[in-house]
C-alpha cells in the first residue's frame, strides 16, 4: 500500500514536470514570434505611422469650434438638439482665428458658424476681415463673407460683397466684381484672389489698375501688394499722358517704372510706334529698348526704322537701330529702304520752335526705292535745310543714269528730290548700249528734278563730255561727240539724255561711230558701277565693294561757287 502511494506521487511529480515544460516552450516559441514580427516588419510600422499622423492631422484639423463669450445663449434639445443660439457680443474662436458678431448660430454636429451683423474675422495682427454676413465651414475651414466686405492685410485692402477664404490656402477670392488697394494703386475686376502669406493677387475679367501716372487695363493680371510688380498675361494697354503700352505678356514694376515685354508688344509716344518681339521700357529715364524684328513706325512723319536692336530716347528725341537696321521712308507711296551698319536719329532743340533732327547713317550704306538707288559709306541727313548728305565714294542712280563725286548733297522738297549737289570729280554716266555710254565729267554737278525726274543737269569746271546722239525715229545711234567747255547745261527727257548746251566757250569733235579713237570713247574718270548698285529692298543688305583701281581718289579742290544765273526755276525743262 505505502509502495502504490510513492509510485503514484512519482508519476504525479514528472507530470508536472512536463507541463512546465510544455508552458516554458510555448513562452519561448511566443517570444520569438513577437521579435519576428518587430524585426521583420519595418514597412508595416512605417505604414502604421504615416496612418496615424494623418489620422492626428486630420483630427486637428477637425478641432471644434469653440464659443468664447455671448451675452446670451440659446439652445432647443428637442427641436435643434445640435444648434446653439448666441446672441450680442459674440466671440468664438477656430483654431488661430477669431471671430466676433452681433448673432451667430453654432452647428455643432458639422462644426460650422453662421453669424449675423458687424462681422470680423482677426488672424494675428496682420489679418482682419469684415463683412454683414459670415457661414465658417470648421470641417473644410472655408469662410464665406458677404455684403460690404473688406480683407485688411497690413497696407493692403480687398473690398467687395462676395468673398470666399480659405484658411487651409490661406486665399481669399471673389468672383462678383471687387477692389483691391495699397499704398501705390487700385485694382479692380469681376474675379481675383489675394494670398495674405505671399503678397499675390491674381485678377481676371475687366481687370483695371490705378496709378497717379499711368492706368493699366488687362484681361488676366497677377500683382504682388510686396513687390509691385504686375504680370501681364493677356492683352493689356499701360495709358499715360505721353505714351501708350501694349502687351500681352511681361511684367511691369508700378514703383520703378521699369517694363520688360514679350510677344510683340508695342511702345507708343508722340505717333513713334516702337514694337520688338521683346521691349525693355523706362518710364523714368524716358527710354525703351528693343530686341528682334524691331520697327520703330514714324507715323506722323511716314518713317520707320527697323532691325534687330533699337533703343528710342522719348525725352531727347534720339533713336538707334543696329543688325540689319533700315530706314524706311514711306511719304511717298513709292518707299525708300536704306541699310547701314548703324542708323541713328539725333534731336536738337528738343520741344522748342527752332528744333530740328538729324538722321545720320554710316558704313555701308545702301539705299533702294524704284526710281533711285544709292551707295556710300556714310550719310547724314538734316531736316533744318532737308538736306542729305553723301560721304566717302558716294554714287546715286536714276534711271539710266549714274552720278558720283567726291561728296553727293541731295535737298529734298515733301519727301520727294529737289535737286542734288555733286562736289569734286563729278561724273554723270548714261548707258547708251553694253558699249556705248554718254559721259559727263566736271568739278561740280547740280541735278534738278521735277515730279522725281531728273530734268536738268548742270556742269561746271573743266568740263568733259562724251555724248551720242540718237535718230528720231528707230533711237539708233548716230555718231560720237566729244566737247570740252567750262558750262554745261544736260536736258534730260524720260531719265534719258535729250540735248546739252554749253555757256561759252567750247570745243568739240563729231566722230563717226566707225571712227572713235579709242581714247576719246572714255572720259579719263569714266567708270561704270552696274554691279554694285542695288536691284531690290533685300539687295540693299548685300554690301559689294568696288574692284580694285576703280575706287575714286581724293582731291584738295574746294567747292566750286555757282554764279547766281546757274540756278534755275523748277519750271525749267
Amino acid at each position: 500500500m505505502q509502495k502504490k502511494n510513492t509510485k503514484n506521487h512519482f508519476l504525479n511529480k514528472h507530470r508536472y514536470l512536463l507541463v512546465g515544460i510544455l508552458c516554458l516552450f510555448g513562452i519561448c516559441l511566443l517570444s520569438a514570434q513577437d521579435k519576428k514580427k518587430s524585426t521583420g516588419a519595418p514597412e508595416k510600422r512605417k505604414v502604421d505611422s504615416i496612418e496615424q499622423k494623418k489620422t492626428e492631422t486630420s483630427e486637428k484639423k477637425k478641432t471644434r469650434v469653440d464659443l468664447l463669450y455671448a451675452d446670451e445663449a440659446q439652445a432647443d434639445k428637442q427641436l435643434r438638439p445640435d444648434v446653439q443660439v448666441l446672441i450680442g457680443s459674440v466671440r468664438m474662436k477656430h483654431d488661430s482665428m477669431y471671430m466676433f458678431c452681433d448673432s451667430a448660430l453654432i452647428f455643432e454636429k458639422i462644426n460650422s458658424v453662421e453669424a449675423f451683423g458687424n462681422v470680423r474675422m482677426e488672424q494675428g495682427d496682420t489679418l482682419f476681415i469684415y463683412g454683414d454676413y459670415l457661414y465658417y465651414d470648421g470641417m473644410s475651414q472655408l469662410a464665406m463673407l458677404r455684403e460690404n466686405v473688406r480683407m485688411i492685410n497690413r497696407n493692403t485692402v480687398l473690398t467687395t460683397d462676395s468673398l470666399n477664404y480659405d484658411r487651409l490656402y490661406d486665399l481669399g477670392y471673389y468672383f462678383e466684381g471687387g477692389t483691391l488697394t495699397d499704398e501705390d494703386n487700385v485694382l479692380t475686376s469681376e474675379w481675383g484672389e489675394y494670398s495674405p502669406a505671399t503678397k499675390l493677387a491674381v485678377f481676371n475679367h475687366d481687370v483695371k489698375l490705378v496709378n497717379p501716372k499711368f492706368v493699366l487695363t488687362s484681361d488676366t493680371l497677377k500683382y504682388s501688394t510686396a513687390t509691385k510688380i504686375a504680370t501681364i498675361l493677356g492683352p493689356s494697354d499701360i495709358v499715360s499722358d505721353q505714351n501708350h503700352i501694349y502687351s500681352e505678356r511681361g511684367v511691369y514694376n508700378t514703383t520703378t517704372e521699369q517694363a520688360e515685354l514679350l510677344d510683340r508688344s508695342v511702345l507708343t509716344n508722340e505717333g513713334k510706334k516702337l514694337t520688338g518681339d521683346s521691349l525693355f521700357y523706362d518710364r523714368i529715364l524716358g527710354y525703351g529698348e528693343a530686341f528682334d524684328n524691331v520697327q520703330m513706325n514714324d507715323t506722323v512723319n511716314r518713317n520707320m526704322l527697323t532691325g534687330d536692336y533699337c533703343f528710342y530716347n522719348e525725352l531727347t528725341g534720339s533713336a538707334v537701330a543696329t543688325k540689319r537696321a533700315v530706314a524706311i521712308d514711306y511719304s511717298q507711296g513709292d518707299s525708300l529702304f536704306m541699310h547701314g551698319d548703324t542708323l541713328r536719329l539725333i534731336t536738337y532743340h528738343m520741344n522748342t520752335d527752332s528744333m530740328y533732327r538729324e538722321m545720320r547713317a554710316y558704313h555701308k550704306v545702301r539705299a533702294y526705292r524704284t526710281d533711285v538707288q544709292a551707295v556710300c559709306d556714310s550719310l547724314v541727313y538734316n531736316s533744318k535745310d532737308s538736306c542729305m548728305t553723301m560721304y566717302t565714294d558716294p554714287i546715286l542712280w536714276h534711271g539710266e543714269q549714274q552720278l558720283l563725286g567726291e561728296e553727293i548733297k541731295i535737298y529734298m522738297n515733301d519727301s520727294t528730290i529737289d535737286w542734288a549737289h555733286i562736289i569734286n570729280q563729278a561724273l554723270t554716266v548714261e548707258k547708251k548700249d553694253s558699249i556705248h555710254y554718254n559721259q559727263v565729267s566736271g568739278k561740280e554737278m547740280k541735278a534738278f528734278f521735277i515730279d522725281g525726274d531728273m530734268r536738268l543737269v548742270e556742269v561746271n569746271g573743266n568740263v568733259l563730255v562724251v555724248y551720242y546722239p540718237v535718230e528720231e525715229k528707230d533711237s539708233s545711234l548716230i555718231m560720237m561727240n566729244y566737247s570740252e567747255g567750262g558750262l554745261l547745261k544736260m536736258y534730260l527727257k524720260e531719265r534719258r539724255m535729250e540735248r546739252g548746251v554749253f555757256v561759252g566757250k567750247t570745243t568739240g569733235t563729231a566722230y563717226p561711230l566707225d571712227q572713235i579713237p579709242p581714247d576719246k570713247s572714255r572720259l579719263p574718270s569714266f567708270v561704270w558701277f552696274d554691279y554694285i548698285r542695288p536691284l531690290n529692298k533685300e539687295d540693299i543688305f548685300e554690301w559689294r565693294a568696288k574692284k580694285a583701281g576703280e575706287v575714286l581718289k581724293k582731291s584738295d579742290r574746294k567747292p566750286v561757287t555757282s554764279p547766281r544765273n546757274m540756278h534755275i526755276k523748277r519750271n525749267n525743262k
